[in-house]
């Protein structure tokens, strides 16, 4: 998949000098950059064996707390208020499964309702503005165009990165995800990995809500409605299996990396917004079928 990304890339940046414009690459990016912090909480959800249905909610959830504390308190109080909101959904997802024992769906999308509800009860479905200036110029901060929403996506692709692949704790999700019996006859706390590693899927869904006021300057009770489904999407398409085990942050980033090109193509050449979702799911069919089909060949 990564080499489709790359020629993808270079096919288009020779037919449409707009999209080789390094103001639209930069773009890219940030288009990337929410979904993509999402999609690597995602990526380690589903390598430990599950998902969660509930990271759009919890980001709208985090965006407005953020908004409404910020306007009483300040933008710092503000984003670690909306910050703890993702982390508690994501202890409170991961004990749901680990400790109750619930299916990773039922639990994520008992929750994503449970937090919908509540939002819109509290906020009766309006957006929380106007904020605070610093939220737009926080938005807007950027070193050589590179935005802080773009800064923040790299560092937690490089910061997860790190803990997958050089942690104890890392090493131990791939367990989960590949065997939790035998985890768990090995001496680890199974129920502490998973309740950490939704944590973190948590944690990751506020940081994206938070971002997303920054950009916008508003909270917004109805936004990341379709998050969760693209960023497992997106590790689905990176080329990581949803039965666990297998994959790594690289995946996630190939992967919404491939649909916010796909996206940026489809906006360049106007095709019809009502068209673009189609267009959306027909490239996750051929990308998840292909890889299919080559895992097929290779057993």
């Amino acid at each position: 998949m990564l080499v489709m990304l790359v020629l993808s890339v270079l096919a288009l940046a020779i037919a449409n000098p707009s999209f080789r414009n390094p103001a639209n690459l930069l773009n890219i990016i940030q288009q990337a950059s929410m979904v993509g912090v999402i999609a690597c909480g995602m990526q380690l959800m589903i390598i430990s064996g599950g998902f969660d249905l509930s990271v759009g909610a919890t980001a709208a959830a985090s965006g407005c707390l953020a908004a409404y504390v910020s306007l009483q308190m300040g933008i710092a109080p503000g984003m670690v208020a909306g910050l703890a909101v993702g982390l508690g959904v994501g202890v409170i997802n991961g004990s749901l499964i680990a400790k109750v024992g619930m299916n990773p769906f039922v639990a994520t999308f008992g929750s994503q309702a449970v937090v919908t509800g509540v939002l819109y009860a509290l906020t009766n479905a309006r957006p929380i503005a106007p904020l605070p200036r610093e939220w737009r110029e926080l938005g807007f901060f950027n070193i050589g165009g590179l935005t802080f929403s773009s800064m923040v996506f790299i560092v937690v692709v490089v910061g997860l990165h790190l803990v997958l692949r050089y942690t104890r704790f890392g090493q131990h999700i791939y367990a989960v995800g590949s065997n939790k019996v035998g985890t768990s006859r090995a001496g680890v706390k199974v129920d502490r990995v998973i309740i950490a590693t939704y944590a973190i899927g948590g944690l990751t869904a506020g940081i994206a809500g938070v971002m997303l006021t920054s950009i916008t300057g508003v909270g917004s009770p109805q936004a990341g409605t379709t998050w969760a489904l693209l960023s497992i999407a997106a590790v689905v398409i990176g080329g990581t299996p949803l039965t666990g085990g297998v994959g790594g942050i690289s995946s996630a980033v190939v992967g919404i990396f491939a649909l916010t090109v796909l996206n940026n193509a489809m906006t360049l050449y106007s095709i019809s917004a009502f068209w673009q979702p189609a267009f959306m799911g027909l490239g996750v069919l051929f990308a998840v079928g292909y890889e299919a089909s080559r895992q097929k060949r290779k057993a």
